[in-house]
């Protein structure tokens, strides 16, 4: 089963979607969208349709954008004003010759620096903010509302901020269980809902593995009794399995998140940003490898690959067929791989050189479907149902 597949991409230069044909071989590029906005994620409703893009910063303000057509129209739902606001305000003249007005007073200005994740809970639609917060529409992200059960977590004031700064970059949700949440902060960690994020637990503990699998933890001495809070990104498989790429390594949860098993074993880093997880086999993982914190975050060796499991992570194989496999020093970040539902499954990343290339055999080979784009922040699919 194929179908035609529509890659949403989050850059700094707005969103951009790529549609397939039938056959996921020919794909047109179509934007960019948003006014120009940096957009950190992108996600569609296979239902309706519907496309959001969360995004923002100092300059523009942070909010939600929508589009009901594909992505030809787009309407901002504005969280937080920004500096330009400020600015044409302040000079009437200016505004008049550029035909801008500065936008109403948003509620959360002063709260919201960017928004850098979306996630639908049922039919409630989340956003997560820079600095980590969340908050829910409950009318397909017309209006906004702060979840506060998450901020006033007795950890709050103990939470520090990664390289990005203080971000909450991935919302999950069970589709048959809404009220069950959970979300990545960095570096804050894993944090999990049952009761539709009016409470949360923090869920960051190392599980009790015997001997034997002590190869498979790779954690530093810092963090000898958890996973460490700097969450890369997060991925639910089916029911209670997650999985996660960490600052210092790759895990698996069997049991949502209240504990964790190292997984890094057979992998030439442990260090990377995105992870991925098939539709419909919960064993069969993919990740992107980068050499290290410090050492330039790129390939290992300046040789891109996806390593793939098929087992959950006790295993893991290199996919470098149509890769560069040579002088390779894009970073993939950590919203920048997605998969898509068709059989078998189609397997995407974008990098932040522009590139974003396409497998529709699940990594066994691949191809670069777009270049030259803006830095890619996020990928994912949106496939009509």
């Amino acid at each position: 089963m194929g179908g035609k597949v529509s890659v949403l991409l989050g850059t700094t230069k707005g969103v951009f979607v790529l549609d397939s044909d039938e056959d996921r071989g020919d794909w047109r590029v179509r934007g960019p969208f948003c006014d120009g906005w940096s957009i950190n994620h992108v996600i569609g409703d296979a239902g309706s349709g519907t496309i959001w893009a969360a995004g923002g910063g100092e300059w523009t303000g942070a909010g939600v954008w929508r589009s009901e057509d594909g992505g030809e129209t787009w309407t901002l739902s504005k969280l937080a004003n920004g500096k330009f606001d400020a600015f044409i305000a302040n000079d009437p003249e200016f505004a008049a010759y550029i035909g801008r007005q500065a936008d109403p007073p948003a509620p959360f200005t002063g709260k919201v620096d960017a928004l850098w994740s979306l996630g639908m809970a049922g039919d409630t639609l989340l956003a997560g903010a820079k600095p980590a917060a969340l908050y829910a529409s409950t009318d397909r992200g017309a209006s906004w509302a702060p979840l506060d059960g998450l901020t006033d977590h007795p950890s709050a004031p103990e939470w520090q901020p990664g390289g990005a700064g203080l971000v909450l970059h991935t919302i999950l949700a069970d589709p048959e269980a809404p009220e069950k949440l959970w979300v990545g902060i960095s570096a804050a960690g894993v944090f999990a809902s049952e009761d539709s994020g009016a409470t949360w637990e923090r869920r960051n503990r190392l599980s009790n593995l015997g001997a034997e699998h002590s190869a498979h933890v790779h954690v530093d001495s810092r963090h000898s009794h958890d996973i460490g809070h700097c969450v890369h990104n997060l991925v639910r498989a089916s029911g209670d399995l997650l999985y996660q790429q960490n600052h210092h390594g790759v895990f698996r949860s069997p049991d949502g998140g209240r504990s964790w098993d190292g997984i890094t074993a057979g992998l030439p880093s442990d260090f990377g940003f995105p992870i991925a997880v098939h539709p419909r086999d919960p064993q069969s993982v993919w990740v992107l490898p980068l050499n290290g914190d410090m050492a330039g975050r790129y390939p290992p060796d300046a040789s891109a690959a996806v390593w793939r499991s098929r087992n959950g992570g006790e295993s893991w194989e290199a996919m470098r067929d149509g890769l560069p496999g040579q002088s390779c020093f894009f970073t993939v970040l950590r919203q920048a791989m997605a998969t898509d539902r068709a059989t078998p499954a189609g397997v995407y990343f974008g990098t932040n050189s522009g590139s974003v290339f396409a497998s529709t055999d699940e990594g066994d080979h691949w191809e670069e479907i777009a270049r030259h784009l803006p830095t890619v922040l996020s990928v994912e699919v949106l496939q009509r149902a």
